[in-house]
């Protein structure tokens, strides 16, 4: 992508409304624009990671077994009334009426729909166990939405439902989940803990929060330091052998966590030399909670018996567009966004330092145009723009890698290419840079 052709309005200041780094740095880098209340537009730069992370969490629900679904967000009031829901939900729940008088609602979440679905076409435990998800946007009227993607009214949200015939079954999909969310996080550069958890309007007895470390972060957290350094994102896990799922959910269920409203200091397991302190951020949370909806609903399933019985359900969310912004709240710096490889809107930017000498020109077009075709993806900045102002928009943005193409470097017949994390800058020939992306 050629940055004088990219749609990227880009901020020098901090704007006045935005109270934390997330939501800062994500109106400078040009990624969202306020439409209303706790509801943004996407631009190009914030959109291209939100697809990433939705992917990422697409592909780890596809691994753990889960089949995806799109329901719309406009839901009928009247399987709300079924569940008991329509009036206990508050107002939270955007409540419409349509053109002929029919209460409809703003889907702020789906287990009565995702219900629904399953009554009227499943009916046997043969079809049992299943887990059906999908990836939609939700609205919840806060009454004071704030914080950006943090905490806005309207969001992207993953969820998944689980159906199984008994508790077992049903705790087994948990721990499923439970597996696949330590991978997910992982695999987008975070350190997530799980942490028991109230389950709220959600209902059910079991629930665990997924909670991002992260210095800015909206509440403390207190955990073992064994949570440090775990390789989760490449933990090879065979979701079909439950003994083995279930050994991992009790190996990391056994070590402490907890925020700082449920840490009892007088009475915690965890000596003090390994306990850790830190600030946290909630991204996703799990939930079992049997048969809460079914029974109302009438899912019920025969059993081998040929007794019916009402399914147990779980369901499990991840804030997907909430996350863009606890990415950031955890991987920034003063000069701005920080971005894990594996969410970068772009892999490697070139900038042309001086867009009017002939030989940058060249060797950058060069490169750009070989980084491409190899598959990278790429951004150039081509502007006529001062070198400063460059290298200033690409710390912004928080591109990984960067090379600095400049008229003193190709003298020597060298590059720098810049790590955007560390800071590290190495000179190298414009060959050598190729090859260390493109291989």
């Amino acid at each position: 992508m050629r940055l004088s052709a990219y749609f990227l309005p880009t901020l020098r200041e901090n704007p006045k409304e935005a109270q934390i780094v997330s939501h800062r740095l994500m109106l400078r880098a040009g990624m969202i624009q306020q439409a209303s209340a706790g509801i943004y537009s996407w631009l190009p730069l914030g959109y291209k990671v939100l697809r990433k992370i939705e992917q990422i969490v697409r592909e780890e629900q596809d691994a753990a077994g889960a089949q995806e679904v799109l329901m719309p967000t406009i839901q009928s009031a009247d399987l709300w009334r079924e569940s008991g829901r329509y009036d206990d939900y508050g107002k939270e729940m955007l409540r419409i009426e349509d053109r002929h008088g029919r209460d409809m609602l703003y889907g702020p979440t789906n287990e009565e729909l995702i219900t629904d679905i399953f009554r009227t076409h499943v009916r046997s435990y043969k079809a049992l166990p299943l887990m059906l998800y999908h990836i939609q946007w939700k609205f919840r009227d806060e009454v004071r939405p704030r914080f950006g993607v943090m905490r806005g009214r309207e969001f992207l949200m993953k969820d998944n439902y689980s159906f199984d015939t008994d508790y077992q079954g049903a705790v087994d999909a948990y721990n499923r989940m439970f597996v696949s969310y330590l991978k997910t996080y992982a695999r987008m550069g975070l350190s997530a803990i799980p942490m028991k958890a109230d389950t709220g309007p959600i209902g059910g007895d079991l629930s665990h929060e997924f909670i991002v470390l992260a210095d800015t972060g909206e509440s403390g957290v207190f955990y073992d330091k064994a949570w440090e350094n775990q390789d989760f994102a490449n933990m090879d896990v065979n979701y079909a052998d439950m003994s083995e799922v279930n050994g991992i959910v009790e190996k990391y269920t056994s070590l402490y966590a907890a925020t700082d409203e449920k840490h009892d200091t007088e009475n915690c397991s965890v000596a003090a030399a390994d306990l850790k302190e830190r600030r946290g951020i909630e991204v996703g949370q799990i939930f079992y909670f049997g048969t809460k909806y079914s029974a109302p609903l009438n899912a019920v399933v025969s059993t081998p018996e040929g007794e019916e019985v009402p399914v147990h359900m779980g369901s499990y969310g991840i804030g997907v567009s909430r996350l863009v912004g606890a990415i950031i709240e955890a991987s920034h710096d003063e000069k701005g966004i920080v971005w894990p490889e594996q969410v970068a809107p772009f892999q490697v930017a070139v900038a042309n330092l001086k867009a009017d000498d002939e030989g940058c020109t060249s060797v950058s077009e060069d490169l750009y145009a070989k980084l491409s075709k190899a598959g990278i993806e790429a951004l150039i900045d081509d502007r006529d723009e001062r070198p400063g102002a460059k290298l200033a928009n690409l710390d912004l943005i928080g591109v990984p890698w960067q090379i600095l193409v400049g008229p003193r470097g190709l003298k020597s017949g060298v590059v720098e290419v810049k790590n955007r994390k560390t800071g590290a800058v190495e000179e190298m020939t414009p060959e050598a840079a190729l090859n260390k992306f493109a291989s």
